[in-house]
């Protein structure tokens, strides 16, 4: 019975760490369970022995290949009941499977071919024969000649054809000129090197650039941009470095009554220093983090110190704002027979808020507050500070230990009555003394062409914000 095995080519799948055997049998052993197929193939590729043997522990599932009469003849159902019998000895196993994976190999081969497929785990182990073969009017009309077709376009030899003859790696290593390659290599790192250190020489950069650094070649950048007539004052330094001068008061005079004539009212000036210092504050109080709905039973304090005049009514605007921000805001006005319109305009829009406002000092906070804001002081009178409600009010904003922002304070040789931690400037800073007191400057919507009028080169240094930080040289 096994020589009827002879000649036959099987398909003999020994499962995923050897693969896949295809080949000619050679020979059956009975005694030691064996079988060997002559010119066998390993997954498709032809093996580098003539022959190979398999144990019956390492058969997983075998199938008979019916390769030489697939052209030759026809394929007739008798045919596949003549094939012939397996011994039970070679085809049992310990585990069973009721899986049929397809046959491998090349499909121009075997994907035509009668399978005779040996299901192990059976109680008889009978081969059940199985033809795969689709209709020959498809197969012979249509796909095969296409894909033969295809094989011969992009192979321009069949593909199984010399399968034997070894590939000839010398041969081919001789048609490649690697003299030529790498003389072109050599040239062309020469030549970047030779660029490279006579830019080196020249004191120009080498053409490497750093994953922050800007391959488009730009403008030098001029930190200078804002130039006044007399550079005797202070400069300032914005974040970005930009210089920005200081002018004298009376310049600073000039500069607003300018901008008056050009429409930049006292009112709309007003109004902007009170949004832009409220802002401010707004900040310093801790922005969103403290002024939050979940935090209404916490909100931020501020006290407002104003005198009768225009820096007082600013800072009744930044009153008036905080007030719509939910801030607790409590104002000291004192009473005069004789106050300012700007000032009584604005008390009249802040008495429409939730704030407070008090005349005198016993009215104001015993306990410390967030936040002072100091108005007090004016540019022309000087003589305020002789007052008993100013002296009063200074003596009470010392007592209190609260952080101080001072908006537009006057420029003066003796020493502030009531120190500020942060001053707000309006439009260019003025000639501040050097106090620990930091520095803040405001934009308050001066056009370029009226700094121009008054001979300023002017040049914005605020970028995307309105109020912005100047440090001391």
């Amino acid at each position: 019975m096994a020589a009827d095995w002879l000649g036959s080519v099987v398909s003999i799948d020994c499962g995923l760490e050897l693969g896949v055997y295809q080949g000619e049998v050679s020979s059956v052993d009975h005694a030691s369970q064996t079988i060997s197929l002559r010119q066998p193939y390993h997954n498709g590729v032809k093996c580098p022995v003539s022959e190979v043997t398999f144990s019956v522990m390492d058969i997983k599932e075998l199938k008979f290949l019916d390769i030489q009469n697939i052209v030759s003849k026809p394929i007739s159902g008798q045919r596949a009941a003549k094939q012939p019998s397996i011994p039970s000895t070679v085809c049992h196993s310990q585990s069973s499977r009721s899986t049929q994976p397809p046959v491998t190999g090349s499909s121009s081969h075997f994907s035509t071919a009668p399978i005779t497929i040996l299901r192990r785990g059976s109680s008889n182990s009978k081969a059940v024969s199985l033809t795969t073969a689709k209709k020959n009017s498809v197969r012979n009309g249509g796909s095969g000649g296409q894909l033969r077709s295809k094989n011969d376009e992009c192979f321009g030899v069949g593909p199984d054809e010399d399968l034997d003859t070894d590939f000839d790696f010398e041969g081919n290593l001789k048609l490649f000129d690697k003299a030529a390659v790498f003389s072109q290599i050599d040239g062309t790192s020469s030549q970047r090197s030779r660029t490279q250190h006579h830019s080196t020489e020249s004191g120009q950069k080498p053409l490497s650039y750093r994953h922050d650094e800007n391959i488009l070649e730009g403008k030098p950048v001029v930190y200078r941009q804002i130039t006044v007539p007399q550079q005797e004052g202070k400069e300032y330094y914005t974040d970005s470095g930009l210089v920005v001068p200081s002018i004298s008061f009376e310049h600073h005079k000039r500069l607003l009554a300018a901008a008056e004539q050009w429409g930049l009212s006292p009112g709309r000036r007003l109004e902007t220093v009170g949004v832009c210092s409220s802002q401010m504050a707004l900040t310093l109080l801790g922005g969103p983090n403290r002024l939050t709905p979940k935090n209404v039973h916490q909100r931020p304090t501020v006290v407002l110190l104003c005198g009768p005049h225009l820096q007082g009514a600013q800072g009744i605007s930044c009153g008036r704002h905080l007030a719509n921000h939910e801030v607790e805001v409590v104002l000291f006005l004192p009473r005069f027979v004789k106050i300012p319109e700007s000032v009584a305009s604005e008390v009249n829009l802040y008495s429409g808020t939730s704030g407070k406002q008090v005349s005198s000092i016993k009215d104001l906070p015993t306990s410390p507050v967030d936040l002072l804001i100091n108005c007090l002081d004016c540019h022309e009178n000087p003589l305020l500070r002789e007052q008993s409600w100013y002296r009063s009010a200074a003596d009470w904003a010392n007592q209190n230990r609260a952080p101080v922002l001072s908006i537009d304070p006057p420029v003066g040789q003796q020493r502030q009555t009531v120190e500020a931690k942060w001053t707000l400037s309006l439009g260019l800073p003025l000639p501040f003394a050097d106090t620990e007191s930091s520095l803040y400057l405001c934009d308050i919507g001066i056009p370029k062409l009226v700094f121009q009028e008054v001979g300023i080169r002017y040049h914005s240094p605020f970028g995307c914000k309105f109020v912005i930080p100047l440090h001391r040289a």
